[in-house]
């Protein structure tokens, strides 16, 4: 049996990583500036998590949830602790697409209606529900575009409110900060104007933070940086550090009945036991604190970097947006330079998203190569 070939792959085959660092199996040592698509938040082979889910395994690796499961409720409330939602709960699953399934199917039913309303440029996950939301044809099929859906652009309150006024939206789902479209996020004007429609019309607002979360753009969440509150909060990718975690955090409006959500892996021990490492260590390496300080360190130091058009995003979830096509100097990077960095739907971006421990060092490790990359691209 072959592999079903749907992943363009690069000749690369990683056989260890210790925190920033990827070792391939020819020894060369790879600067980890994407972190699996912004997965990794505490590090590779962090030694806490890895002593957690080392002593874990040996006792208990996964059991149903129709029994108890303490570590459940110590990720809750570290969770809610960490993240100032104390008043929220906690209903856990495998990933960020099945996240956010059970957040519009939680909207639908808390006010019985179907419509959602999503963004241009927007990514929610590939499952059916959650890939119906999210903004790309190529990869939506059939049976997926039977959803309902209306996509409006970023950052025009008076087309939302226009479609939230028709009376047939159940939830607006929104990323904290844009991934896979490109960096993009809405003002804090827009945010705050969003959150007060929703609750005129009864809509259910979403809050993506599949890969915004966790600390990467600064806050816990990236929606933090705008002073509102969302009804449900999808999480997943940093939540495990690799291992498949994912969750949404439900606010008190909310009411649960037996049945009504349900997963067979999610919260499992195994997972339970990742995702509280990974709060363990965010808070002992105070890694809050690191992410703005290399944040602000990259904004000066990426100056030194001649033809940038911009830097988009927060914390550590950037783009560095060139004003051509990034793919020769991406190959560049990860080939010859030993730096792994992301794409995006827009081809002139590049996008950075190194675990939460990244230092300065590193970013100093890329801006040199990026300078010598662009300056051999020319000639």
């Amino acid at each position: 049996m072959n592999l079903f070939n749907v992943y363009p792959l690069y000749d690369i085959t990683p056989v260890k990583a210790i925190d920033c660092t990827i070792i391939d199996d020819k020894g060369v040592e790879y600067l980890d500036l994407y972190s699996g698509h912004g997965v990794i938040s505490i590090g590779h082979t962090q030694p806490d998590y890895v002593a957690k889910l080392k002593n874990q395994i040996d006792h208990l690796g996964f059991y149903s949830n129709a029994i108890q499961n303490p570590l459940q409720v110590e990720l809750a409330q570290k969770l809610g602790k960490l993240s100032g939602l104390e008043d929220y709960e906690l209903f856990l699953c495998s990933s960020g697409a099945e996240a956010n399934e059970n957040a519009l199917k939680l909207a639908s039913f808390h006010n019985g209606k179907s419509r959602v309303v999503a963004f241009h440029n927007s990514f929610h996950g590939r499952t059916s529900a959650a890939v119906a939301v999210t903004d790309n044809k190529k990869i939506v099929a059939p049976i997926n575009a039977q959803q309902e859906v209306t996509f409006l652009p970023l950052n025009q309150i008076e087309l939302v409110e226009a479609e939230l006024a028709k009376g047939d939206v159940t939830a607006v789902i929104i990323e904290g900060i844009q991934g896979v479209g490109g960096l993009d996020q809405g003002t804090t004007e827009f945010f705050q104007a969003l959150e007060k429609a929703c609750k005129k019309y009864d809509v259910v607002l979403i809050l993506d933070e599949v890969q915004s979360g966790y600390g990467r753009s600064g806050k816990f969440f990236a929606f933090q940086h705008h002073g509102i509150n969302a009804d449900i909060i999808s999480v997943a990718k940093g939540m495990g550090n690799g291992f498949p975690v994912g969750a949404i955090l439900i606010s008190p409006k909310f009411e649960a009945s037996f049945g009504l959500l349900g997963t067979t892996f999610g919260g499992s021990h195994l997972s339970c036991a990742a995702g509280i490492a990974v709060l363990d260590v965010i808070e002992k390496l105070d890694l809050q604190k690191n992410v703005n300080e290399v944040y602000e360190y990259f904004l000066e130091k990426i100056k030194e970097v001649d033809g940038i058009k911009q830097v988009k995003g927060k914390g550590l979830m950037l783009g560095v947006e060139f004003d051509f096509d990034v793919a020769a100097l991406r190959k560049k990077l990860i080939i010859e330079k030993h730096i792994f960095t992301g794409s995006a739907n827009n081809k002139n971006l590049l996008r950075i998203l190194p675990p939460l421990t990244v230092k300065k060092a590193d970013i100093d490790t890329f801006v040199k190569a990026l300078k010598e990359s662009l300056e051999e691209l020319k000639n």
